[in-house]
């Protein structure tokens, strides 16, 4: 059971932390840019700022000056106390306030009570000001000791040393609502933030998963290249010695060791990639494709309006089932991205078969009708670098003119 002033210690705790935090300079100090972030924004404010800070420490001196014939050498610290901070209040909003405050304390121990009110009204509007910041920049228990050491460190006194009791109430007043609302534009401004940052972590999440999602389908897909050679393996070390006549007892082994290991590598390999297929997902039972097919998907993407032009560079030559696969997918990809993001293009597809490696590169020349509005973009990108990646190529994507420019270099890995 909760002691029944265990609210009221826990609420006098609060203040007392909003106190220290308020008069104590330390590391919990926030140093923020209340300021828009685009720069035709931020420079007329910064320059309105400015001629705020100049114009209303110009009046805390000539005001005392003039008005309550306080001596210039006072007047001049003074004014620059009170006033001055203004300029750095959106930058450092509790340093500024610490600084106006001193100044306004020392007006009040300087003046004794003359006059109706110990500050020149300029003063007290910059006050306001860096009240302002100070609630935005802050959190709220640091923005309530603020509040509290305002009234109890400066407006008391005052009123204690000659300034009329009603008008203190009134400045305490302006104090709280020049917090409150600092407080709700700060709530808002930290609201804006938080979505902002849980919307970036949510389109790095969405490239994760789609990376994940891309290496699953990468092993599945090559799982079949892979069971094929395996299978070819284990059926040959088996037929072996019904081939060989009078092979030898330990070759025979030997074979039936290769066999064994293929058949358990098989079945290992079943096992593993079907973790990766979801629960409705039947192994799929067509052969892999590869570049053997370009003429098909040059056929297909012809059907979606594109003008498909391939080409064959160098002497063709048989390749190893990961990287005609490959190949296969970024092309497939890139003509699939072409139809969505550049309907109507001609797109030029090449084939190089260099030394080394195989290049493949696909251009488009950009939309000749209106692109249809996409509605959270594909990851094909993610694929295609997943793909290079795995067999040690090299993916260059980006504009190229009017449209857009694939090219893979896949070693060849014999």
């Amino acid at each position: 059971m909760n002691h029944p002033n265990s609210s009221e210690h826990g609420g006098r705790a609060k203040l007392l932390r909003g106190v220290r935090a308020a008069l104590v300079p330390g590391q919990d100090d926030p140093t923020v840019t209340l300021l828009p972030g685009r720069r035709i924004l931020r420079i007329p404010i910064l320059v309105f700022l400015l001629g705020l800070t100049i114009g209303f420490t110009g009046g805390s001196i000539a005001i005392p000056i003039q008005l309550y014939n306080v001596d210039p050498e006072l007047a001049w610290p003074l004014g620059v106390l009170q006033s001055t901070p203004l300029v750095f209040a959106a930058r450092w909003p509790l340093a500024a306030w610490r600084i106006s405050a001193i100044g306004l304390l020392a007006t009040v121990l300087v003046r004794h009570g003359e006059g109706f009110m110990p500050w020149p009204v300029t003063a007290i509007l910059a006050l306001i000001v860096v009240l302002f910041f100070t609630g935005i920049g802050c959190d709220r228990e640091t923005a309530v000791g603020v509040g509290a050491v305002t009234v109890a460190g400066t407006l008391v006194p005052a009123v204690l040393l000659g300034m009329p009791g009603w008008f203190g109430m009134i400045l305490a007043a302006i104090v709280v609502v020049a917090l409150t609302f600092g407080d709700a534009v700060g709530g808002r401004h930290s609201a804006v933030e938080e979505l902002r940052r849980r919307e970036e972590q949510h389109r790095e999440d969405l490239a994760r998963q789609a990376v994940l999602e891309e290496r699953a389908r990468i092993a599945r897909e090559l799982h079949d290249v892979v069971a094929h050679h395996m299978s070819v393996i284990a059926m040959q070390a088996e037929a072996a010695p019904y081939k060989i006549p009078d092979l030898p007892d330990a070759a025979r082994q030997t074979f039936g060791v290769v066999r064994d290991a293929a058949r358990e590598a098989l079945t290992e390999t079943r096992r593993v990639v079907g973790l990766l297929r979801s629960a409705d997902e039947d192994a799929e039972r067509a052969p892999q494709p590869g570049l053997d097919r370009l003429d098909d998907l040059a056929a297909t993407a012809r059907r979606y309006g594109l003008s498909v032009a391939t080409v064959i560079v160098g002497m063709p030559r048989p390749l190893d089932a990961g990287v005609d696969l490959s190949a296969f997918r970024i092309i497939q990809e890139s003509l699939s991205n072409a139809a969505r993001y550049a309907p109507g293009s001609r797109v030029h597809v090449e084939i190089r078969y260099e030394t080394d490696t195989l290049t493949v590169s696909v251009t488009d020349d950009g939309a000749r009708t209106t692109p249809e509005e996409s509605h959270g973009g594909g990851h094909g990108l993610v694929g295609m670098r997943e793909r290079v990646t795995m067999l040690g190529g090299e993916l260059t994507t980006g504009p190229a003119g009017a449209g857009w420019s694939v090219v893979a270099r896949l070693p060849y890995g014999d």
